[in-house]
């Protein structure tokens, strides 16, 4: 088991179109509206690789290798890089509440916890203005919530 991270920061306006953050899913059937097939044409071409963070966390693991911005065997190692993002972006945090040293360091801490049972982490905060910044530690070879998922580094070596 080993862990990877993923980060992202754009406007909240495209961190909210949710059709291309779910992978496309069994295509609509013949009947469905045309906004429907339009979605799932959207979903299929986009989803494979944008860097838009999924919906389900685990979902990034489907994503392409190359917006992997880490890899760690060990969950301490992962969260001393969660650390890092949240210490970096935490001046531009909306909420002052968020800024507080005290919460990043529990927020580090559960993160490291989570990760040592085989579970995900994924934050977001609102930065000053109309920015979302995401950040999320995905655990690999299984994952938890899916299994079934192979790892994208893994795939990119073969």
């Amino acid at each position: 088991m080993h862990h990877h991270g993923y980060a992202w920061v754009g406007e909240k306006k495209t961190f909210d179109m949710e059709s291309v953050r779910r992978p496309p899913g069994q295509g609509p059937a013949a009947t469905s509206e045309q906004e429907v097939h339009d979605r799932y044409r959207e979903a299929v071409a986009v989803f494979p690789t944008t860097d838009l963070p999924p919906i389900q966390t685990a979902h990034w693991l489907m994503k392409p290798p190359s917006l992997i911005r880490g890899t760690w065997e060990e969950p301490k190692e992962a969260g001393e890089w969660l650390g890092l993002q949240l210490t970096e972006f935490a001046p531009r945090f909306a909420s002052e509440q968020d800024r507080e040293v005290t919460r990043l360091v529990f927020l580090v801490r559960s993160a490291v916890e989570r990760l040592a049972w085989g579970g995900d982490v994924s934050r977001g905060h609102y930065l000053k203005g109309t920015v979302f910044y995401s950040v999320a530690l995905v655990t690999c070879s299984p994952n938890r919530a899916d299994p079934e998922l192979p790892c994208p580094a893994r795939q990119r070596r073969a």
